[in-house]
């Protein structure tokens, strides 16, 4: 399998969830602003929305959107727990976080990356961040992470969308269970694993 990605950005995600799971992955860097890769290819020919991730699974098998890449992989060891089995709550559970995490947190933060954005509409996006946030802040009272003590891929995405915030002038200083986790999850192996292999650790 091949991961398409872009240093930092939501493809870190899937690439937390393989590292996690050990599964052998090729990567395969974008240049988002060019869309191409490896040299100068076009990455419009592998994934025509010309965003990352892409996960290749076989020649001509190209899946997209973060959400359900992790599950596919989750999927490929069903054991893990990354991705709880299908047909259980826990799993529409667990689809439900990476929803509310992709609409409601991700796509908030992609006008604040817009050096044109107008101020008072950033400070409105940042203000609508927050509100998002509080609520995960409160689920994260008292846990290790969103579903408890177990890592799972919504906590990947999370972790990933989370570390934008100082990038957009974000301050989330005030919730002080969702610094606790970002923390947290930073400290795990495949985690530092996945972003040395970005260039985001040394």
């Amino acid at each position: 399998m091949k991961l398409y990605y872009s240093q930092g950005a939501c493809s870190l995600s899937p690439h937390i969830v393989a590292r996690e799971l050990g599964l052998d992955i090729q990567l395969e860097k974008v240049n988002t602003k060019a869309h191409t890769y490896d040299g100068g290819s076009d990455y419009y020919a592998v994934n025509p929305k010309g965003y990352v991730p892409a996960l290749e699974i076989s020649p001509g098998e190209v899946l997209t959107e973060g959400p359900a890449i992790v599950q596919y992989l989750g999927d490929r060891k069903p054991g893990s727990g990354v991705v709880p089995a299908a047909g259980t709550l826990e799993r529409y559970r667990q689809q439900e976080m990476l929803g509310y995490i992709n609409s409601e947190i991700h796509k908030t933060y992609s006008p604040l990356f817009n050096p044109a954005i107008l101020p008072e509409v950033a400070d409105e996006r940042r203000a609508y961040l927050k509100k998002r946030y509080k609520l995960l802040d409160e689920k994260l009272a008292g846990k290790q992470y969103l579903f408890g003590d177990r890592f799972t891929a919504a906590d990947a995405y999370l972790f990933t969308v989370t570390n934008w915030a100082p990038h957009v002038k974000l301050d989330l200083s005030e919730f002080t269970h969702l610094a606790a986790f970002q923390k947290r999850v930073a400290e795990r192996p495949a985690v530092q694993q996945a972003m040395k292999e970005e260039g985001l650790l040394k």
